[in-house]
């Protein structure tokens, strides 16, 4: 069967692409990529031979049709997506369009921004003891969010959040945080083309969200953290997981009391 790689980027960094991605890259005839969120640095591994197609300006059936034409024609593709393709990649519909062109996808993961965000300012997402979960969402917009999924309800849980695609959304992020009941004080990192050149990164608070991101002209491509996991003195405090502790017992050790 006529297959096609949709293949995770990374965050913005080349070398975050992984292994396969990136042998899959050199090997392809055709890679279509998303030119406003992946890296001409990381393209540039491509094969010399490989026809490199940037996507902007494409609508959806303009982007199947032409990797289903490329594909016919007998040419390896490679469809190359930011972050990892799971997270609000929009690929489930270009699949949906290519299976009934009967032409199998096989996705490759990749580092998604919002680890590459959590990376770069240093946070561990789960403290033992502090918070355990965490919730990748989006705050709503012009698209709607299932009325389950509301912001005010997840933030309910008071867990770290991270939020895809909210730049523009910051005063109701501070209003759906506040109506779940949020401490103003609560930190909140904020990261713009994580692992790029250009990165950004701004610390603040639920309180204060809004006001510096409009100070620091923060208003596309960034990842929102917020939550107690995010302070910035975290270290200063004794959160310890039981893994590393000498009383606790695990397959590969007996603890010692």
């Amino acid at each position: 069967m006529v297959k096609i790689y949709i293949v995770g980027a990374g965050p913005g960094d080349p070398d975050l692409i992984t292994v396969k991605g990136l042998k899959l890259l050199q090997q392809a005839d055709v890679v279509l990529y998303t030119d406003s969120l992946v890296s001409e640095e990381l393209t540039s591994k491509a094969n010399s031979e490989a026809e490199v197609i940037k996507s902007s300006g494409m609508a959806l059936d303009e982007m199947v049709d032409l990797m289903v034409n490329k594909v016919k024609q007998g040419n390896m593709l490679v469809r190359l997506h930011t972050g990892d393709p799971a997270m609000f990649g929009a690929t489930m519909e270009q699949m949906a369009l290519l299976k009934k062109e009967g032409i199998e996808c096989e996705i490759i993961p990749g580092v998604s921004s919002v680890f590459a965000s959590a990376a770069v300012v240093g946070a561990e997402l789960t403290i033992p003891e502090l918070t355990q979960t965490l919730i990748l969402t989006r705050a709503e917009g012009r698209t709607p969010v299932p009325e389950l999924e509301q912001l005010k309800d997840l933030a309910s849980h008071h867990s770290t959040i991270a939020l895809f695609l909210s730049a523009t959304l910051t005063k109701k992020v501070t209003k759906e945080f506040i109506a779940a009941g949020w401490s103003e004080h609560t930190p909140v990192a904020v990261v713009q083309r994580a692992t790029w050149p250009d990165q950004k990164i701004v610390r603040t608070t639920i309180e204060n969200l809004d006001k510096d991101m409009r100070e620091n002209g923060i208003r596309a491509h960034a990842m929102i953290l917020a939550g107690w996991a995010l302070d910035p003195n975290i270290h200063e405090k004794e959160y310890r997981s039981k893994l590393y502790d000498k009383e606790f017992t695990h397959g590969y050790r007996k603890g010692v009391k």
